[in-house]
Protein backbone atom coordinates (compact mmCIF):
# COMPACT_ATOMS: atom_id res chain seq x y z
CA UNK A 1 0.00 0.00 0.00
CA UNK A 2 3.49 2.47 -0.54
CA UNK A 3 1.51 4.75 -2.96
CA UNK A 4 -2.01 4.83 -0.49
CA UNK A 5 0.59 6.03 2.48
CA UNK A 6 2.48 8.40 0.51
CA UNK A 7 -0.64 9.63 -1.42
CA UNK A 8 -2.48 10.27 2.07
CA UNK A 9 0.87 11.87 3.58
CA UNK A 10 0.77 14.44 0.27
CA UNK A 11 -2.70 15.12 0.60
CA UNK A 12 -1.47 16.61 4.40
CA UNK A 13 1.64 18.34 3.23
CA UNK A 14 -0.34 20.59 0.77
CA UNK A 15 -3.19 21.23 3.17
CA UNK A 16 -1.92 24.18 3.60
CA UNK A 17 -0.96 25.95 0.56
CA UNK A 18 -4.44 26.63 -1.34
CA UNK A 19 -4.37 29.99 -3.33
CA UNK A 20 -7.29 31.71 -3.43
CA UNK A 21 -8.28 30.93 -7.18
CA UNK A 22 -7.60 27.48 -7.16
CA UNK A 23 -10.73 24.78 -7.99
CA UNK A 24 -11.05 22.76 -5.24
CA UNK A 25 -11.94 19.50 -7.03
CA UNK A 26 -9.94 16.50 -7.79
CA UNK A 27 -8.64 16.29 -3.71
CA UNK A 28 -10.58 17.44 -0.61
CA UNK A 29 -10.09 21.11 -2.01
CA UNK A 30 -7.65 20.80 -5.41
CA UNK A 31 -5.32 23.05 -4.05
CA UNK A 32 -5.87 22.65 -0.60
CA UNK A 33 -5.34 19.05 -0.43
CA UNK A 34 -3.14 18.10 -3.15
CA UNK A 35 -1.42 20.93 -4.24
CA UNK A 36 -3.53 21.73 -7.71
CA UNK A 37 -3.46 25.85 -6.90
CA UNK A 38 -3.68 27.45 -10.01
CA UNK A 39 -2.77 31.19 -10.61
CA UNK A 40 -6.30 33.23 -11.25
CA UNK A 41 -7.05 35.91 -13.20
CA UNK A 42 -7.05 38.65 -10.66
CA UNK A 43 -5.33 41.77 -12.72
CA UNK A 44 -7.46 41.24 -15.96
CA UNK A 45 -10.44 43.06 -16.57
CA UNK A 46 -12.87 41.35 -17.98
CA UNK A 47 -14.51 44.36 -19.00
CA UNK A 48 -12.07 45.25 -21.50
CA UNK A 49 -13.53 42.00 -23.88
CA UNK A 50 -15.93 43.03 -26.20
CA UNK A 51 -18.34 40.49 -26.60
CA UNK A 52 -21.46 41.69 -27.62
CA UNK A 53 -21.29 40.55 -31.24
CA UNK A 54 -19.46 36.96 -30.62
CA UNK A 55 -21.62 33.73 -31.32
CA UNK A 56 -21.42 31.49 -28.15
CA UNK A 57 -18.29 29.73 -29.64
CA UNK A 58 -16.52 32.98 -30.43
CA UNK A 59 -16.70 34.08 -26.97
CA UNK A 60 -15.59 31.11 -25.07
CA UNK A 61 -12.62 31.01 -27.44
CA UNK A 62 -11.74 34.39 -26.44
CA UNK A 63 -12.30 33.63 -22.59
CA UNK A 64 -10.21 30.91 -22.86
CA UNK A 65 -7.44 32.94 -24.98
CA UNK A 66 -7.34 35.68 -22.32
CA UNK A 67 -6.25 33.28 -19.50
CA UNK A 68 -3.00 33.21 -18.35
CA UNK A 69 -0.65 30.90 -19.23
CA UNK A 70 -0.24 28.66 -16.30
CA UNK A 71 -3.98 27.82 -16.78
CA UNK A 72 -3.48 27.04 -20.44
CA UNK A 73 -0.97 24.26 -19.72
CA UNK A 74 -4.11 22.35 -18.63
CA UNK A 75 -5.97 22.88 -21.40
CA UNK A 76 -4.55 19.77 -23.15
CA UNK A 77 -6.25 17.18 -20.22
CA UNK A 78 -9.22 19.70 -19.21
CA UNK A 79 -10.52 20.36 -22.55
CA UNK A 80 -12.34 23.50 -21.18
CA UNK A 81 -13.81 24.55 -25.31
CA UNK A 82 -14.97 20.61 -25.78
CA UNK A 83 -15.98 19.84 -22.20
CA UNK A 84 -18.49 23.18 -21.60
CA UNK A 85 -19.68 22.82 -25.24
CA UNK A 86 -20.84 19.29 -24.75
CA UNK A 87 -22.55 20.25 -21.72
CA UNK A 88 -24.06 23.21 -23.58
CA UNK A 89 -22.86 25.80 -21.27
CA UNK A 90 -24.08 29.11 -23.19
CA UNK A 91 -23.72 33.08 -21.74
CA UNK A 92 -26.62 34.16 -19.97
CA UNK A 93 -27.29 30.69 -18.44
CA UNK A 94 -27.34 29.59 -14.86
CA UNK A 95 -24.72 27.47 -13.85
CA UNK A 96 -24.06 25.73 -10.40
CA UNK A 97 -19.91 24.88 -10.14
CA UNK A 98 -19.93 22.12 -7.79
CA UNK A 99 -16.57 21.87 -5.14
CA UNK A 100 -15.28 25.38 -7.10
CA UNK A 101 -13.04 27.59 -4.46
CA UNK A 102 -13.31 30.48 -5.07
CA UNK A 103 -14.13 31.32 -7.37
CA UNK A 104 -12.19 28.17 -8.81
CA UNK A 105 -10.19 27.32 -12.40
CA UNK A 106 -13.70 26.73 -13.84
CA UNK A 107 -14.87 30.09 -12.49
CA UNK A 108 -12.29 31.57 -13.74
CA UNK A 109 -13.62 30.77 -17.13
CA UNK A 110 -17.58 30.77 -16.58
CA UNK A 111 -17.54 34.23 -14.77
CA UNK A 112 -16.40 35.86 -18.40
CA UNK A 113 -18.03 33.44 -20.04
CA UNK A 114 -21.80 33.56 -19.10
CA UNK A 115 -21.57 37.42 -18.97
CA UNK A 116 -24.02 39.68 -16.93
CA UNK A 117 -27.05 38.19 -18.25
CA UNK A 118 -25.51 34.92 -16.34
CA UNK A 119 -25.53 33.76 -12.87
CA UNK A 120 -22.67 31.23 -10.96
CA UNK A 121 -24.09 29.19 -8.57
CA UNK A 122 -20.88 27.83 -6.01
CA UNK A 123 -22.13 24.93 -4.62
CA UNK A 124 -19.31 23.60 -1.55
CA UNK A 125 -19.36 20.25 0.29
CA UNK A 126 -21.38 20.50 3.95
CA UNK A 127 -19.61 21.66 6.66
CA UNK A 128 -20.19 18.30 7.66
CA UNK A 129 -18.89 16.59 5.20
CA UNK A 130 -15.62 18.33 5.25
CA UNK A 131 -15.25 17.14 9.16
CA UNK A 132 -15.28 13.66 7.27
CA UNK A 133 -11.77 14.25 5.90
CA UNK A 134 -10.19 14.86 8.90
CA UNK A 135 -6.40 15.60 8.90
CA UNK A 136 -6.22 19.45 7.24
CA UNK A 137 -9.65 19.96 8.39
CA UNK A 138 -9.38 20.92 11.90
CA UNK A 139 -11.57 23.06 14.28
CA UNK A 140 -10.62 26.37 12.21
CA UNK A 141 -10.44 25.18 8.91
CA UNK A 142 -14.65 24.14 9.40
CA UNK A 143 -14.96 27.25 10.96
CA UNK A 144 -14.20 29.20 8.08
CA UNK A 145 -16.61 26.91 5.75
CA UNK A 146 -19.28 28.13 7.60
CA UNK A 147 -18.97 31.53 5.70
CA UNK A 148 -18.58 29.74 2.17
CA UNK A 149 -21.40 31.47 0.71
CA UNK A 150 -20.63 35.14 1.47
CA UNK A 151 -16.77 34.18 0.74
CA UNK A 152 -17.05 32.42 -2.75
CA UNK A 153 -20.16 35.56 -3.48
CA UNK A 154 -17.26 38.16 -2.61
CA UNK A 155 -14.68 36.60 -4.25
CA UNK A 156 -16.77 36.57 -7.91
CA UNK A 157 -17.65 40.15 -7.21
CA UNK A 158 -14.26 40.94 -6.67
CA UNK A 159 -13.11 39.74 -10.29
CA UNK A 160 -16.12 39.77 -12.54
CA UNK A 161 -16.44 43.34 -13.51
CA UNK A 162 -18.99 44.72 -15.69
CA UNK A 163 -18.96 42.08 -17.93
CA UNK A 164 -18.86 39.01 -15.65
CA UNK A 165 -21.89 36.72 -13.86
CA UNK A 166 -23.78 37.55 -11.10
CA UNK A 167 -22.87 35.08 -8.26
CA UNK A 168 -24.60 33.12 -5.64
CA UNK A 169 -23.53 30.26 -3.47
CA UNK A 170 -25.08 27.28 -1.87
CA UNK A 171 -23.79 24.29 0.82
CA UNK A 172 -25.63 20.97 0.30
CA UNK A 173 -27.74 20.04 2.05
CA UNK A 174 -29.03 23.69 2.99
CA UNK A 175 -30.19 24.61 -0.65
CA UNK A 176 -32.39 27.95 0.03
CA UNK A 177 -35.60 28.06 -1.51
CA UNK A 178 -35.07 30.98 -3.92
CA UNK A 179 -32.41 28.81 -5.78
CA UNK A 180 -34.99 25.85 -6.62
CA UNK A 181 -35.54 25.49 -10.20
CA UNK A 182 -33.26 27.93 -11.65
CA UNK A 183 -29.85 26.49 -13.14
CA UNK A 184 -29.64 25.25 -16.18
CA UNK A 185 -26.80 23.07 -16.22
CA UNK A 186 -24.66 22.23 -12.87
CA UNK A 187 -20.63 21.09 -13.53
CA UNK A 188 -19.50 18.03 -11.22
CA UNK A 189 -15.83 18.72 -11.90
CA UNK A 190 -13.67 15.90 -10.41
CA UNK A 191 -15.83 16.18 -7.38
CA UNK A 192 -17.99 13.10 -7.45
CA UNK A 193 -15.41 10.68 -5.63
CA UNK A 194 -15.24 12.72 -2.47
CA UNK A 195 -19.57 12.35 -2.18
CA UNK A 196 -19.29 8.61 -2.96
CA UNK A 197 -16.82 7.46 -0.28
CA UNK A 198 -18.01 8.67 3.01
CA UNK A 199 -21.21 7.38 4.61
CA UNK A 200 -21.42 4.40 1.94
CA UNK A 201 -22.82 7.20 -0.04
CA UNK A 202 -25.05 9.06 1.53
CA UNK A 203 -23.42 12.26 0.95
CA UNK A 204 -24.05 11.58 -2.67
CA UNK A 205 -27.70 11.05 -1.86
CA UNK A 206 -28.40 14.04 -0.23
CA UNK A 207 -26.28 15.98 -3.07
CA UNK A 208 -28.24 14.77 -5.85
CA UNK A 209 -31.48 16.09 -4.19
CA UNK A 210 -30.02 19.39 -4.66
CA UNK A 211 -29.24 19.39 -7.67
CA UNK A 212 -32.29 17.67 -8.65
CA UNK A 213 -34.20 21.00 -6.97
CA UNK A 214 -31.42 23.74 -7.86
CA UNK A 215 -32.08 22.26 -11.86
CA UNK A 216 -35.08 23.38 -14.10
CA UNK A 217 -36.97 20.63 -15.50
CA UNK A 218 -35.22 19.71 -18.85
CA UNK A 219 -31.52 20.54 -17.00
CA UNK A 220 -28.16 19.20 -17.45
CA UNK A 221 -25.92 17.54 -14.91
CA UNK A 222 -22.14 17.70 -16.41
CA UNK A 223 -19.98 15.23 -14.85
CA UNK A 224 -15.89 14.91 -14.98
CA UNK A 225 -14.16 12.38 -12.73
CA UNK A 226 -11.56 10.60 -12.65
CA UNK A 227 -12.52 6.90 -14.30
CA UNK A 228 -11.33 3.41 -12.59
CA UNK A 229 -10.72 0.27 -14.54
CA UNK A 230 -14.06 -1.13 -14.91
CA UNK A 231 -12.17 -4.93 -13.58
CA UNK A 232 -10.74 -3.18 -10.53
CA UNK A 233 -12.20 -4.06 -7.22
CA UNK A 234 -14.95 -2.20 -5.78
CA UNK A 235 -13.38 -1.90 -2.83
CA UNK A 236 -10.49 0.32 -4.24
CA UNK A 237 -13.04 2.11 -6.62
CA UNK A 238 -15.09 3.54 -4.28
CA UNK A 239 -13.09 6.97 -4.35
CA UNK A 240 -10.88 6.92 -1.60
CA UNK A 241 -7.72 6.82 -4.48
CA UNK A 242 -9.47 9.49 -6.39
CA UNK A 243 -11.00 7.04 -8.86
CA UNK A 244 -14.38 5.78 -9.63
CA UNK A 245 -16.35 3.23 -12.04
CA UNK A 246 -18.43 5.13 -14.79
CA UNK A 247 -20.66 2.34 -14.28
CA UNK A 248 -21.23 3.00 -11.08
CA UNK A 249 -21.52 6.92 -11.36
CA UNK A 250 -24.01 6.17 -14.39
CA UNK A 251 -26.50 3.44 -11.75
CA UNK A 252 -26.33 6.42 -8.99
CA UNK A 253 -27.63 9.30 -10.90
CA UNK A 254 -29.94 7.39 -13.04
CA UNK A 255 -31.30 5.88 -9.42
CA UNK A 256 -31.49 9.33 -8.50
CA UNK A 257 -33.80 9.70 -11.45
CA UNK A 258 -31.46 11.42 -13.84
CA UNK A 259 -31.26 10.22 -17.49
CA UNK A 260 -27.87 9.62 -19.00
CA UNK A 261 -27.96 11.81 -22.30
CA UNK A 262 -24.31 10.89 -23.76
CA UNK A 263 -21.10 9.50 -22.53
CA UNK A 264 -17.62 11.41 -24.62
CA UNK A 265 -14.10 10.71 -24.40
CA UNK A 266 -13.15 14.20 -24.28
CA UNK A 267 -10.96 13.66 -21.08
CA UNK A 268 -10.11 10.31 -21.36
CA UNK A 269 -6.51 9.28 -21.11
CA UNK A 270 -5.55 5.59 -21.85
CA UNK A 271 -2.15 5.91 -20.13
CA UNK A 272 -3.65 6.60 -16.84
CA UNK A 273 -3.96 3.02 -15.45
CA UNK A 274 -3.02 2.91 -11.91
CA UNK A 275 -2.35 -0.31 -9.65
CA UNK A 276 -4.71 -0.55 -6.70
CA UNK A 277 -1.78 0.92 -4.77
CA UNK A 278 -1.55 3.95 -6.42
CA UNK A 279 -3.99 7.26 -5.84
CA UNK A 280 -4.93 9.59 -8.57
CA UNK A 281 -2.81 12.17 -6.94
CA UNK A 282 0.36 10.68 -7.69
CA UNK A 283 -0.12 12.32 -11.09
CA UNK A 284 0.12 16.10 -12.38
CA UNK A 285 -0.57 18.38 -11.07
CA UNK A 286 -0.52 17.35 -7.69
CA UNK A 287 2.60 14.78 -7.71
CA UNK A 288 2.55 13.87 -4.34
CA UNK A 289 4.21 10.43 -4.71
CA UNK A 290 7.25 11.97 -5.92
CA UNK A 291 8.38 14.95 -5.14
CA UNK A 292 11.97 13.55 -3.58
CA UNK A 293 12.04 10.97 -6.67
CA UNK A 294 12.74 12.56 -9.86
CA UNK A 295 12.82 9.53 -12.06
CA UNK A 296 8.94 8.52 -10.54
CA UNK A 297 8.20 12.06 -10.99
CA UNK A 298 9.43 11.85 -14.91
CA UNK A 299 7.42 8.50 -15.22
CA UNK A 300 4.32 10.22 -13.72
CA UNK A 301 4.49 13.04 -15.92
CA UNK A 302 4.64 11.54 -19.01
CA UNK A 303 1.55 9.69 -18.15
CA UNK A 304 0.09 12.92 -17.97
CA UNK A 305 -3.59 13.69 -15.93
CA UNK A 306 -5.85 10.88 -15.01
CA UNK A 307 -8.27 9.13 -17.19
CA UNK A 308 -12.13 10.84 -17.03
CA UNK A 309 -15.30 9.87 -18.00
CA UNK A 310 -17.15 12.59 -19.18
CA UNK A 311 -20.83 12.36 -18.79
CA UNK A 312 -23.92 14.39 -19.33
CA UNK A 313 -27.25 13.54 -17.50
CA UNK A 314 -30.68 15.10 -17.92
CA UNK A 315 -33.63 16.15 -15.16
CA UNK A 316 -36.61 14.54 -16.47
CA UNK A 317 -38.95 17.57 -17.85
Amino acid sequence: MKYLMLGAAALALAACSQETTSEPAETPTDAMAAGDAEPGMDNMDHGDMDHADMSASEKLDAVLDAQPDEMKARYQYRHPKETLEFFGVEPGMTVVDVLPGEPGWYGEILVPYLGPEGVIIGADYSVEMWGEFGGFANAEFLESKKSFNEDYVASVDAMNGEEGARAAAFQFGSLPAELEGTADVVLMMRAAHHFNRFKEGAYFTEALEDIDAVLKPGGIVGVVQHRAQEDTPDDWAVGNAGYVKQSHIISVFEAAGFELVEASEINANPADRPTTEEVVWRLPPSLGTSRDNPELRAEMEAIGESDRMTLKFRKPE
